[in-house]
């Protein structure tokens, strides 16, 4: 792993950590780090990349959600950056690796909109069966239609989840309350819960699903994971959601098997391309046609939710930057660390090597710094060391740190 030269950070105030927060975070969360003393600026959009360059200088932490994309030249322009918050639960926007290697930690809301996520996915699923999408547009244009023709309950149907993790299961549990059978396919060997069944293939479940629900992360491997010759292996008449990434689906192939009948009817909260502001025009192949329901990825925007997530992420970022905690971190070793007002602390970030931690306690002791505690992890190439003193370090022995060959970054904290 190659790293930065990241100069060692004396102990910030609280009045002098600066937060960016894009894409219309939750107040809440902005409210619980300016209750902190922290400076927050909050803007409504995502940002492009040269825009951020500019907005992220003296920025300490910065808050997004999923269209503004953190990459290796953003985080060059960021010397001061200490960590990312992304108030959702996908990380694809952010390069990890390039993170890691300059010692920002990563942060998201893993389970915040779960429950958001799937209401919503119930709620399309019923919709399309009964075809209310349609007869509302129709009762919209004057025209009453009370036609039985094309409707249908869900109790009995079968649900085919394709991915079973926070989202996918519990829409499993709720779908199954419901009347729905279930089944589903993991890459990973996940629990099934309730009586839903797992399947060995995605063409198993595609085969005997009358409904196909995806819930996939945004890796690079999944995009344009469901195609043509999925769609195609998919039952006559079946219904399709897409509520996790846009890239993961071909929506050109989607649209014309809609077209010719083949599929009875789609609902997508999620693009391949995706607007970056509120009020920005969007486009989709798919607009206008039958029985296809578009939301503008809302899957997780509820009150609740945001609430919940606003208030998460925003305090696993003060506790990373008060007390070097990185408990529920994306990127880095994880470790608990409460506040300790009676000693100093220094966090030290750096590649996972051998003998780190004995070149440490070397340092210190030959600069007379007394150990009261310390812990140490490792996560991949990275390691994380965390070591509570007697008294104040000093510039001199942040200095020794970092100078260490396997220094990442090393900051003072309380």
């Amino acid at each position: 792993m190659t790293h930065d030269t990241t100069l060692p950070a004396r102990r910030l105030d609280d009045a002098d950590v600066r937060v960016l927060l894009l894409e219309n975070i939750h107040a809440d969360g902005r409210d619980f780090l300016r209750g902190k003393g922290y400076q927050v600026e909050t803007r409504d959009g995502a940002l492009g990349e040269d825009e951020l360059i500019e907005a992220i200088q003296g920025v300490h932490l910065l808050g997004i959600r999923s269209t503004t994309y953190i990459t290796p030249k953003v985080l060059e322009a960021a010397p001061d950056l200490l960590a990312v918050g992304a108030f959702c639960i996908g990380t694809n926007q952010i390069d990890l690796a390039a993170t890691s290697r300059a010692g920002i930690a990563v942060f998201n809301a893993p389970y915040s909109n779960t429950r958001s996520v799937v209401e919503l996915a119930i709620a399309e699923i019923i919709s399309l069966a009964r075809r209310l999408h349609e007869k509302s547009t129709d009762m919209h244009r004057g025209v009453w239609n009370k036609s039985a023709a094309g409707s249908h309950e869900i109790r009995g149907r079968t649900l085919g989840i394709i991915g079973y993790g926070n989202i996918g299961s519990q829409l499993s549990v709720v779908a199954e309350a419901l009347g729905l059978k279930v089944i589903f396919f993991d890459i990973d060997d996940k629990l099934a819960l309730g009586n839903a069944k797992r399947c060995s293939t995605i063409e198993e479940l595609l085969a005997e699903a009358d409904v196909v629900s995806l819930h996939v992360d945004g890796r690079p491997g999944n995009a344009g994971f469901f195609g043509e010759e999925q769609f195609a292996a998919m039952k006559p008449r079946a219904l399709f959601l897409n509520l996790s990434r846009g890239i993961a689906v071909d929506t050109a192939a989607l649209r014309q098997r809609l077209e010719s009948g083949e599929i009875a009817g789609a609902a997508l909260d999620v693009f391949p391309v995706e607007p970056k502001r509120q009020g920005d025009p969007f486009a989709s192949e798919l607009q206008g046609i039958p029985n296809v329901i578009l939301t503008p990825h809302v899957g997780g925007s509820t009150e609740e939710a945001q609430q919940d997530i606003g208030r998460f992420v925003a305090s696993k970022l003060r506790s990373y930057a008060a007390f070097g905690g990185t408990s529920l971190s994306v990127n880095f070793p994880e470790m608990n660390l409460p506040a300790d007002p009676d000693k100093h602390r220094v966090a030290y970030v750096h590649e996972n090597a051998p003998g780190v931690l004995a070149r440490i306690n070397t340092l210190l002791g030959e600069h007379h710094v007394n150990i009261e505690g310390q812990q140490l992890s490792t996560r991949g190439e990275l390691g994380y060391a965390v070591t509570d003193v007697a008294s104040d370090p000093g510039p001199a022995v942040l200095a020794a740190l970092a100078a260490l060959p396997e220094t990442i970054r090393v900051r003072e904290l309380s």
